[in-house]
């Protein structure tokens, strides 16, 4: 008999990173000027046509 189990699995996996997210934080490996970095890498990577044109999606310090 299999037993479905996946909710379990996704919700101790979101819990395991959630919990090396905070590690990471509160030991400096995550930074606000990481974060704003990723960001702007995000906005110019879904939104690649604006940098095209000349639009600069950098997120300002």
């Amino acid at each position: 008999m299999a037993t479905k189990v996946t909710g379990t699995f996704n919700l101790l996996g979101l819990i395991y990173v959630l919990v090396g997210i905070f590690i990471a934080w509160t030991h400096g490996y995550i930074t606000f000027d990481l974060l704003r970095r990723i960001g702007s890498a995000l906005l110019a990577i879904f939104l690649w046509v604006l940098v095209l044109v000349g639009i600069d999606l950098r997120i300002p310090a």
